[in-house]
């Protein structure tokens, strides 16, 4: 009972925050509505369709007469800069987003932010940014990085820098395997993938691996975290209370024989519902709270307030160190969905950063965590204009950094 009451596992209720925010229903329904309905746009047809469905919003295929636009990536890299928006008109992606999420500009800009604090003389924070793994650009960076092996040897995992849900990722510990990936960059895809071969290697983070991870029944997780960016000019950021961790089928083995195993090393939930006994109906994943209840058991709750405070800095450092070279534009906001990994020291690690966190559910559970993430959300980004505007929790997300 006594963690039940602890506020690091306060579990978001629906809409119940809401009410509880003082005269905010009696001001909202005092507020003149800019239109008696929203109209939204989307290509998806999953959580984010039924959530904006059941707010009362009404679909439309209208290029340019919408109040709401849920759009695909590419979309935005296509088309935003084809348009003018009018100033009521929000879009859930900001033009430039890969400078945070595509995996080759992100470790650039934490590289850039850290030698720039370094110059400063601030050492200290410069040492703050060592939460992703010591990473290397191939092929542009191969000869650094070959240096760096041979001067420390281990495990390494190899990423494309664009590729999604586990796909192209491997390990290695020799550097005869990064050979042959230069000369057949894939042979270590997916056999199903469709995509015809580029004529040179596609581009690839090479990391250093993890190999102590946290581990809970014997098997590895990751937690995904959902952050909401709604301004990076102030950057205003704020992070949801709920998630999940998604775990690996097989348990973690550091033997050299397993290193080609996903089922032991990768989480993504596309590589472990392939598994042989895969258990349809958790979804490999457990919820966040129940995650905090297991860490606080083992090592007391300070213990997990330390680390969840360590993990809230990590994301705002992360968006502090792209704020300058996004483009802050009025229409957009960002909807995040962080990777973070814990080792056996507790200390987190940030593995990647998604700008189109899947929306799909695959359990009746995810199903809901995702709508009323997804609800409180829209609460924020407030396109009916009912919020005051100097709210520091709304629904189960709490503002983490503003200005």
């Amino acid at each position: 009972q006594r963690l039940q009451r602890h506020p690091a596992l306060r579990v978001q209720k629906a809409h119940t925050e809401q009410s509880k925010l003082p005269k905010q229903a009696n001001k909202a329904a005092k507020m003149p509505r800019r239109r008696p309905t929203i109209k939204f746009r989307t290509s998806f047809a999953n959580t984010i369709y039924d959530v904006m469905t059941a707010r009362g919003w009404k679909e439309t295929d209208s290029d340019t007469d919408w109040d709401f636009h849920w759009a695909e990536r590419e979309w935005v890299y296509e088309v935003f800069d084809t348009m003018h928006l009018e100033p009521h008109q929000r879009l859930n992606h900001f033009r430039n987003g890969r400078e945070l999420c595509r995996k080759d500009l992100l470790v650039k800009n934490l590289k850039r932010m850290k030698r720039g604090l370094q110059r400063d003389g601030q050492v200290d924070q410069a040492k703050a940014y060592d939460f992703m793994p010591l990473s290397f650009v191939l092929p542009r960076e191969y000869a650094m990085f070959v240096e760096e092996f041979k001067r420390s040897g281990g495990v390494w995992i190899m990423k494309p820098i664009g590729s999604a849900q586990g796909r192209g990722i491997f390990l290695f510990s020799r550097l005869s395997e990064i050979s042959e990936w230069r000369t057949d960059p894939y042979r270590h895809l997916n056999k199903d993938d469709k995509d015809p071969p580029r004529a040179e290697p596609e581009a690839y983070i090479v990391q250093r691996y993890i190999e102590n991870p946290y581990l809970v029944g014997g098997k590895k997780f990751d937690m995904r975290l959902y952050v909401l960016v709604t301004s990076f000019s102030p950057l205003v950021a704020y992070m949801y209370r709920g998630g999940f961790a998604r775990f690996s089928h097989t348990r973690y083995s550091s033997d050299p024989a397993d290193i080609a195993n996903n089922f032991v090393h990768l989480t993504n939930v596309a590589i472990q519902k392939t598994a042989e006994n895969y258990d349809a109906r958790s979804g490999g994943k457990k919820d966040l709270r129940s995650v905090k209840l297991l860490l606080a058991a083992e090592h007391g709750m300070a213990a997990v307030d330390r680390v969840f405070l360590a993990i809230e800095r990590v994301v705002v450092r992360s968006l502090i160190a792209v704020q300058h070279v996004m483009i802050a534009d009025k229409h957009c906001f960002e909807l995040y969905g962080y990777d973070v990994l814990i080792d056996d020291e507790l200390k987190p690690w940030l593995i990647e950063v998604n700008a189109s966190p899947s929306l799909s559910a695959n359990t009746k559970e995810d199903y809901q965590l995702k709508c009323d993430m997804l609800h409180d959300c829209l609460d924020i980004v407030d396109v009916e204009a009912r919020l005051r505007g100097d709210e520091r929790s709304v629904g189960g997300f709490d503002l983490v950094y503003d200005g």
